[in-house]
């Protein structure tokens, strides 16, 4: 089991009113799983990506995490975790604008302190894993959304991480990049990732083979989804 989490709450204080924004979710993910989490505005996706992504602790409840219970963590040690075995994919792309497509890919590795020629073998080849060989050189203004979104996820692939999440991360591209970027995603399940995908639509997260849906901090459904001819 890569990620066990029993009743997990997670209450926020906003001056003296207490806002719950879990409350008392239980989820297991398997290693290469490919799971999307919905939910309306509100509904705690959000908090559980948070948590599920080390960016955040639980009120309350367990989360362990490669046979690692995590809620229990300090603020150092959940960033050598997320660092080491979590990759992001955020909708708004989070790369430096000053730097080519190669360093934006090689940061994860600068704080793992990875010898320099050997971050640049790694970052290439992440590059390569989703089709950009031919653009290391490019900065962000030079390439075009769906470009920039498949540097992210290489940045997200160069650790070799444990788990990849993938925040909206169709929420900035048309239709027919979203699809494209869904496509990456579809390869690196079939190459063994395991891949959690928050979302609020239903055709990104048909991409999934399981759908957990929240509503009111709590998980209304767990289901496979069939894949309509698709594999």
């Amino acid at each position: 089991m890569l990620i066990d989490i029993k009743k997990l709450v997670k209450i926020y204080e906003l001056g003296t009113i207490e806002v719950p924004a879990l409350n008392g979710v239980s989820l297991d993910i398997d290693h290469n799983e490919y799971v999307a989490i919905m939910g309306p505005s509100g509904s705690g996706k959000s908090t559980l990506m948070n948590i599920l992504g080390c960016l955040d602790t639980p009120t309350e409840g367990m989360y362990h995490f490669s046979g690692e219970d995590v809620s229990r963590m300090d603020d150092d040690q959940l960033a050598t975790i997320r660092n080491r075995k979590i990759g992001f994919v955020f909708q708004t792309f989070n790369l430096l604008p000053r730097a080519d497509a190669l360093h934006n890919v090689e940061l994860p590795l600068i704080y793992s302190g990875v010898p320099s020629a050997r971050r640049k073998d790694l970052a290439r080849e992440a590059l390569e894993k989703v089709g950009l060989a031919d653009r290391v050189e490019h900065k962000p203004n030079e390439l075009s959304g769906g470009q920039r979104q498949r540097v992210a996820i290489a940045r997200a692939l160069v650790n070799n991480p444990s788990i990849i999440l993938a925040d909206e991360p169709t929420g900035n591209l048309d239709t027919k990049t979203g699809e494209e970027i869904m496509e990456v995603f579809e390869k690196l399940y079939e190459q063994g990732h395991t891949i959690i995908l928050v979302t609020h639509e239903e055709h990104i997260a048909g991409h999934a083979n399981r759908i957990v849906r929240l509503r009111d901090g709590l998980i209304e459904s767990d289901e496979s989804v069939k894949k309509n001819g698709r594999h």
